[in-house]
């Protein structure tokens, strides 16, 4: 809900959420977005696995993900982008990052 109230300040940008990760996967797969924030506690699924499945699907892999994770020891963040992750945002979410960081992903 957070994420979706900081896009609300950012009129180029329409949050589509998913309750689930198969379907978040599926509106990737139809939407093609610009931009994946990924929560890496899910239901089905964790992050990690999401990501490993845009990731070897040729139509989805290049689609920058961000993980978004109450995980915020430096060695989380390593991880994270050592696994893939374009960015990652620490819990609570810091508003002013995240909308650079839509911003940045907006071009």
């Amino acid at each position: 809900m957070l994420v979706q109230h900081v896009a609300a300040l950012r009129p180029r940008w329409r949050v589509q959420g998913a309750a689930l990760p198969s379907a978040g996967l599926e509106l990737a797969r139809r939407q093609r977005p610009r931009l994946v924030l990924l929560d890496l506690h899910l239901p089905e699924m964790d992050g990690w696995s999401v990501l490993r499945v845009l990731r070897e699907d040729p139509a989805l892999r290049s689609l920058p993900v961000v993980a978004i994770s109450a995980h915020a020891m430096p060695a989380d963040i390593e991880r994270g982008k050592a696994a893939g992750f374009d960015d990652y945002l620490t819990k609570p979410i810091d508003v002013t990052r995240l909308l650079a960081l839509l911003d940045r992903y907006a071009r």
